[in-house]
């Protein structure tokens, strides 16, 4: 086990590869999609057992609307088959459940699962869950301006700022990103959070993540310095 100072506090997780996975498993797509439902709930309870305190996971981009029809009608309803089936779960290991993202073009049975999972687990303190669901870093930026120019008015914006006008500004900047399916690019995944994380890229596909590639990554980061510029 790592030292909980050698461990990133903010973890993100690009899933990126279940189609794939599926199409190399002679598989429908859209059982990709579930098998890696059940793959990022072993791994993020997995990681807040080994310490990790905030896990965001990149499940559903501002992208994916140009999806086929029936693929995004599938991964709405995992949205909410994943509430019924995973929550209880979440909320007895004190996880907090939180959800960014813009909330518009969202089917209300979908919004009402996704406010009842966080109304069930906002006072959990063990650790944070930040699922970016609808979710764009460039939209997020836009609406953090937007925002901004309507509170600061004449006064001259600062970083600490802008901050507190980004999506649950609570969330702390990312340490480590994990993406997996050999892509090697961020996709607009939390771009101001993201601003010094390392990054770690890994060609298996999500479906095919284990805890045992989690404790490399958790590894591989201990070794690291980070600098931050200096």
């Amino acid at each position: 086990m790592l030292k909980p100072s050698n461990l990133p506090t903010h973890l993100g997780f690009i899933l990126d590869g279940n189609r794939r996975w599926a199409k190399e498993q002679g598989l429908p797509a859209l059982k990709g999609h579930k098998r890696g439902a059940e793959v990022f709930k072993e791994i993020s309870l997995a990681a807040f057992e080994r310490g990790v305190t905030v896990l965001s996971a990149f499940v559903f981009s501002t992208d994916n609307w140009k999806r086929a029809e029936d693929e995004v009608g599938y991964l709405m309803k995992l949205v909410i088959t994943a509430s019924e089936k995973y929550l209880d779960e979440f909320d007895k290991k004190g996880i907090k459940i939180m959800v960014i993202g813009r909330r518009d073009n969202i089917r209300l049975d979908v919004l009402k699962a996704i406010q009842q999972t966080e109304e069930k687990t906002k006072n959990n303190t063990r650790g944070k869950l930040v699922l970016c669901f609808n979710y764009g870093g460039q939209q997020e930026i836009i609406d953090s301006v937007t925002k901004l120019t309507l509170s600061v008015k004449n006064k001259r914006p600062t970083v600490e700022i802008f901050e507190q006008n980004l999506y649950s500004p609570e969330v702390p900047p990312l340490d480590l990103i994990i993406r997996t399916s050999g892509e090697k690019r961020l996709s607009g995944f939390m771009l101001w959070r993201a601003a010094y994380a390392e990054l770690r890229f890994i060609d298996k596909y999500w479906p095919d993540f284990t805890p045992d590639d989690l404790d490399e990554a958790l590894a591989d980061y201990a070794s690291r310095q980070r600098r931050f510029g200096s």
